[in-house]
């Protein structure tokens, strides 16, 4: 049996005004969407358990089959992990964004989708002023970066348990003093803040964005504090082996994790420009050597971050007409008199273009191949989902379903 996830991420919203009304699912066409919500099940899933934020690292652990509440240990060290950075169990690991502050107000999680050149020049600068030998920084992707604090290697470390961190992406317009670091050890986060502050303000770097009209990176903002997790791998779990398309650490962070393997995909962003053919190709290709191909496309929650709904349903367009329909037809061409398939869509968590913040509102999904009937045959969209008769409580029992409901022992 072959598998393939498409994960469009943030894509679920609710109705807006500027859509007259609709969904950003419900205002683009997606006809191979909805071929699969019809000839399969359509439903949701309760992706952030109670308590957990909603974010990517936990909604993307469950969808992938793995309990939050069991394994989540934080964002961070899932992003390290993509990274290749080696974490000893006793290091905290923090992710630490570039942002834009506005007379004191948090506007861009992002700093306008910073180069990644650019932010690693402003790392490397900021580094050099920092004398906590024990603070290790390496840059990421644009605006991600990460730090690991080493000190806990000597059994007298400092304790971050207790710390309380927020991400910028859910403070869009808000002030930003309101949510620095709070709790134990939380004044040597907020010297970093403001350290940071001082250094990126007459910044060669942000001198040329400004005059470029693009957003500066203001401050270096931590968040996403954790420990490394201990997560049992995917193929003996399951059986199956699994391979990841993402141009985000987080989502290659978790595949690491679970043992699968990341596949380079040139031309692959965050954002709208990513090249959605090449994603879909690749996937096609992979098929032939994984039991499990996961495509993540990151750009409709960038989208939903910028209040931006016309990207929105562009992006879902896309990933519709360029990775949807394609690997769908190869699945019924190659698969289905033989071995079989399945396919899986949803969003890991509805971000909401009005408030450009994440909702922890269960998700909809649509699953078709294999052994799945149609129940309602309808198009694809949030409403539908929700008035379906499948709804799963649990969002880590989701796999389990996708995999294995209603297939016969010789599946």
């Amino acid at each position: 049996m072959k598998y393939v996830i498409v994960i469009p991420d943030g894509g679920a919203d609710h109705p807006l005004e500027v859509l007259d009304d609709r969904t950003p699912f419900e205002a683009a066409g997606i006809p191979h969407l909805d071929h699969l919500a019809q000839i399969g099940r359509q439903g949701t899933v309760q992706t952030t358990p109670k308590g957990f934020p909603c974010g990517s690292d936990v909604c993307s652990m469950s969808l992938l089959g793995y309990d939050p509440v069991q394994y989540h240990k934080g964002r961070a060290p899932l992003e390290a992990a993509a990274l290749g950075i080696d974490m000893d169990p006793a290091d905290w690991v923090f992710r630490v964004n570039f942002v834009t502050v506005i007379h004191e107000l948090m506007q861009d999680h992002s700093a306008g989708a910073i180069k990644s050149e650019e932010g690693r020049r402003l790392l490397a600068d900021l580094t050099e002023q920092i004398t906590d030998p024990n603070w290790v920084f390496h840059p990421g992707v644009s605006y991600r970066n990460i730090l690991v604090d080493t000190s806990g290697r000597t059994g007298q470390g400092r304790d971050w348990s207790k710390l309380k961190t927020t991400p910028p992406h859910d403070i869009p317009g808000e002030l930003m003093n309101s949510y620095r670091p709070k709790g134990e050890n939380a004044e040597l986060l907020n010297e970093l803040i403001d350290q940071s502050f001082k250094l990126f303000e007459s910044h060669e770097v942000n001198l040329m964005r400004r005059e470029l009209g693009e957003s500066p990176a203001t401050h270096l903002w931590p968040w996403g504090q954790g420990q490394k997790p201990i997560v049992p791998d995917f193929e003996e779990r399951f059986g199956l082996k699994g391979a990841m398309i993402t141009a985000v650490d987080l989502l290659a962070g978790i595949a690491s994790f679970i043992g699968w393997d990341r596949l380079d995909v040139p031309g692959q962003t965050s954002y709208h420009d990513t090249d959605y053919a090449a994603a879909g190709k690749h996937a096609i290709d992979a098929l032939d050597s994984y039991d499990v191909v996961c495509v993540h496309v990151e750009a409709p929650d960038e989208a939903s971050h910028q209040a931006d709904a016309i990207t929105k349903v562009a992006a879902i367009e896309a990933i519709d007409e360029h990775i949807i329909g394609p690997v769908h037809q190869v699945l019924q061409k190659r698969y289905q008199e033989t071995e079989g398939y399945r396919i899986l869509v949803m969003p890991d968590h509805y971000t909401a273009v009005q408030t450009r913040k994440h909702d922890a509102t269960p998700p909809p999904f649509a699953i078709a191949g294999t052994q799945i009937n149609s129940v309602v045959q309808k198009s694809f969209t949030e409403r539908h989902a929700q008035d379906s008769d499948l709804h799963i409580a649990h969002g880590h029992e989701l796999m389990e379903y996708f995999l294995r409901s209603g297939l016969p022992t010789r599946f």
